[in-house]
């Protein structure tokens, strides 16, 4: 009975129609994403035999989200989010059909992979930031944000397991532009599950003032808030420090564990793992109290699971290394996202998940490149340990940050009756 409970409550934030919806449909269309991006991979590595070129593509995929998520959020304060995301992903299949039509005439090249993936990363620069901050507006009861971001992460992480197995035998068999058809198809699930939901006609915001004046006030808000100042702050050091180290893995699994491929691959799966079980137990929570804790605590977990990354030697220790930082990795960003979305005033939530997108998705690619500079520099493990270093000089400066932080986001949750008054009197302040 207990465990029919607990199974019941980790799926509290499917009880919304448009949720449910939006979960069936992202549920399909994931796996068709993380099919086209080993594809994409091994197609750019066919064409090169370049590791250079390898990560210039991924570069170029992801760097439009540090120019252009910041802009992107004012406007998606402005406009309908829900037509937004319809538009974005009929252009992601568009991109996908592209590519598969490219790979089956033989026509494909490096050119077109790279500027498929440029046109890729510029939607992705909208299409994230609107997705985040739309979750709330599929929900139908607030208190089930927390859990519904957490089932995203559980979906996300899941399709990361499925979608790569898939596209390593349909590579093998026949061929990469398969791999892309299927995802081109597969965006027809998500399409329609937008397109069947039933969404109020909110009225576009008017544009009172210019793009530029309201980036600068939604940065002001930002910057502003102790609480959200931090959240991002933590997010951006250990996106650019930390999350980069799956760009050294290939090296870790040959050079360092004396592996090969199959090595690789065993490694990036309980790193999968990890995120997997982090999104699981996130969604079993029934509250958002205690997420501030939760976030410094993981970024020390996902800190220290670097550094002893760096000084292991054993493939055995090395995987179980790899389940904890994704554990811990997926804790923070998913404790993070649940916690922004909470306490982000609902006219600017479009900016500051903007700003969510930029820590994350903006200040990976930098990372990567920094990663792979210093640790030709200095090597693998020395730089894995320094990352993880500062990350956890950076989750100890969270922890000492956290009574501020309570400060700004009790009476806020006290407002919305997450935290009502008399339940506030017997609970430990945890923020």
């Amino acid at each position: 009975m207990a465990a029919t409970i607990a199974w019941g409550r980790s799926l509290r934030a499917l009880r919304s129609r448009n949720y449910r919806l939006f979960f069936a449909g992202q549920s399909v269309s994931l796996i068709g994403t993380w099919m086209t991006r080993l594809a994409t991979s091994w197609i750019v590595y066919q064409l090169t035999d370049s590791a250079f070129l390898l990560g210039l593509t991924s570069f170029v995929g992801q760097i439009p989200a540090f120019f252009v998520a910041p802009i992107a959020g004012v406007w998606l304060d402005r406009w309908n989010r829900h037509r937004v995301l319809v538009i974005t992903q009929i252009l992601a299949m568009v991109q996908s059909l592209a590519l598969a039509t490219l790979a089956f005439t033989g026509w494909i090249n490096l050119y077109w992979v790279i500027g498929l993936a440029l046109f890729q990363g510029l939607i992705n620069a909208f299409d994230m930031p609107a997705r985040q901050a739309f979750v709330i507006e599929m929900i139908e009861e607030r208190a089930d944000l927390g859990n519904a971001i957490a089932l995203n992460s559980s979906m996300v992480n899941g399709a990361k397991l499925v979608g790569p197995a898939i596209a390593g035998v349909l590579v093998a068999t026949a061929g990469v532009g398969v791999c892309f058809l299927i995802d081109g198809i597969s965006y027809i699930a998500v399409i329609w599950s937008l397109l069947a939901m039933r969404v109020a006609r909110a009225q576009p915001r008017a544009a009172q003032k210019g793009a530029l004046q309201e980036l600068a006030e939604g940065w002001k808000y930002v910057v502003e808030s102790p609480a959200i100042r931090s959240i991002l702050l933590l997010l951006a050091l250990v996106s650019v420090i930390g999350m980069p180290y799956t760009v050294l893995m290939p090296v870790v699994a040959a050079e360092i564990l004396h592996g090969g491929a199959h090595t690789l691959g065993f490694l990036m799966a309980m790193s999968g793992v990890g995120a997997l079980a982090s999104a699981i137990g996130l969604a079993l929570r029934r509250t958002v109290i205690g997420l501030g804790r939760r976030i410094a605590v993981s970024a020390a977990l996902f800190g220290a699971g670097l550094i002893v990354l760096g000084l292991s030697r054993s493939v055995t220790i090395s995987l179980l290394l790899m389940t904890i930082t994704g554990f811990g990795m997926m804790q923070q960003m998913a404790a993070s996202n649940t916690i922004l979305q909470t306490i982000a005033a609902d006219d600017k939530r479009g900016r500051v998940m903007s700003f969510y997108t930029l820590s994350i998705l903006g200040m990976n690619p930098i990372g990567s490149l920094l990663a792979g500079a210093v640790a030709a520099r200095i090597g693998v493990p020395v730089t894995m340990i320094g990352a993880g270093a500062i990350c956890l000089a950076g989750a100890v400066w969270f922890y000492w940050k956290l009574p501020e932080i309570r400060r700004v986001i009790r009476p806020i949750y006290r407002e919305l009756g997450i935290l009502p008054p008399a339940v506030e009197a017997l609970t430990p302040p945890e923020g």
